[in-house]
């Protein structure tokens, strides 16, 4: 499959990364689906470091998802081994016992257990993955790991992505400077059900395992579980977060409660950065030429928002009017009504950017096409909803669904 050309949507720069005391990265060209193509990444933790994560809720998880799952209640991580180009995913007992040799190679070079290898693996579905044939590169790559490798992380992860995806934050905890870096994977494939791609974050700050699990939840909920592309939901979903606690040597206070206080500046920045990756994910959306904002008030509940604005972004109708640079607010209309959540059609009100195209159940008296054309050829379009209900409020973000999105999947496994 020929690699897709870089999205009109991608970023103008990157940034530079900064290591983080207590974890090592290495990446290496395994040959699990294409050759001389990085396919491989390792993560390395000094000492055992605290973990959490969210997984999909697909009932035909990935055996990796299965693995992390077994794992991750220990709450402590000295290796996280990801793959490209082979999601492992409904390969039956191979596929377990794929994990398993993944994990016991990435273990007896780390010298600790199984049980504390990370692994996740995305690519295509059904297809056998034969550890055995990467596993003494997997053991090279381990031992060679580096601290200053993040953005060859992120690009040996990627799979139809036309661009690495990686961010850096840092904040402060007990007036000790700490960073939080991540590193993220996803174009296609892409609806919110607990994670919604591959993503990893490491911080030096020390963080409980039941700390890190409360935070990466509760930004995870407007961040990674806001975003569609296609409305489908991955077998591979995984979103870990690591602290290493290496800034405890500068003073930073250990944090073992989710209440405590002074987790205010890791929480606004851990929010931060999972919402960039987040967002980077849908401009690199499979075929994307348009970045779309949903935001819908007035609704009943949060909850009611959120379904409503997800109808409106995971819409095809709405996603094709977009890309035609259409200002079809009757598919707005049509996507509000089919939600399944309370709504008025004589109070709703539609917004395309500034310009307001419905209030009070109809066309707005001033609505000029014109304007809400000239709205529709931006690179960024934002699409508002006001219910007339309540307070529930919810921000979704897509994409635009283009000729390209279909080229892109009909020759994916080719």
């Amino acid at each position: 499959m020929a690699a897709p050309p870089l999205s009109p949507l991608a970023p103008k720069s990157f940034p530079d990364m900064p290591s983080i005391d207590g974890v090592r990265i290495g990446t290496a060209a395994a040959g699990i689906k294409y050759k001389d193509r990085t396919d491989l990444m390792v993560m390395r933790f000094d000492r055992p470091a605290a973990v959490a994560g969210v997984l999909t809720r697909s009932h035909t998880a990935s055996a990796p998802v299965d693995w992390c799952r077994t794992a991750l209640p220990g709450g402590s991580a000295r290796g996280l081994v990801v793959n490209s180009g082979n999601a492992n995913a409904f390969t039956g007992v191979r596929g377990r016992q794929a994990t398993e040799q993944t994990a016991a190679a990435a273990a007896d070079v780390l010298g600790c257990q199984p049980e504390e290898i990370l692994l996740a693996s995305t690519g295509v579905i059904g297809e056998p993955l034969d550890a055995g044939a990467f596993s003494d590169i997997l053991k090279k790559t381990a031992a060679s790991a580096k601290p200053d490798c993040w953005p060859e992380a992120a690009s040996a992860i990627m799979t139809t992505d036309t661009f690495p995806k990686y961010a850096t934050r840092s904040a402060s905890l007990g007036g000790v400077p700490v960073t939080i870096n991540g590193i993220a994977k996803g174009s296609g494939m892409i609806a919110p059900d607990m994670a919604t791609m591959l993503a990893f974050f490491v911080t030096d700050a020390p963080l409980a395992p039941a700390v890190l699990k409360r935070l990466l939840t509760t930004a995870n909920d407007q961040a990674f579980n806001a975003i569609t592309v296609d409305g489908d939901t991955s077998t591979s979903d995984t979103v870990l977060l690591f602290a290493t606690g290496a800034a405890e040597a500068r003073d930073a206070p250990g944090i073992t409660l989710p209440s405590d206080r002074r987790l205010a500046g890791i929480r606004r920045a851990l929010k931060d950065i999972m919402r960039d990756l987040a967002q980077q994910i849908v401009r690199d959306g499979e075929g994307a030429s348009k970045f779309v904002t949903v935001t819908v008030t007035g609704a009943i509940t949060k909850r009611s928002a959120r379904r409503i604005a997800m109808a409106v972004a995971n819409s095809p109708l709405v996603k094709t009017a977009i890309a035609g640079e259409d200002a079809n607010w009757g598919r707005v209309v049509m996507a509000v009504g089919k939600a399944g959540e309370p709504a008025d059609r004589d109070r709703l009100a539609i917004w395309f950017g500034d310009v307001q195209v419905a209030a009070d159940g109809e066309r707005h008296p001033s609505y000029d096409e014109a304007l809400a054309s000239a709205m529709m050829k931006r690179d960024a379009i934002d699409i508002r909803i006001d219910l007339g209900l309540g307070t529930g409020r919810f921000t979704a973000w897509t994409c635009d669904l283009t000729h390209g999105y279909i080229s892109i999947n009909a020759d994916y496994r080719s």
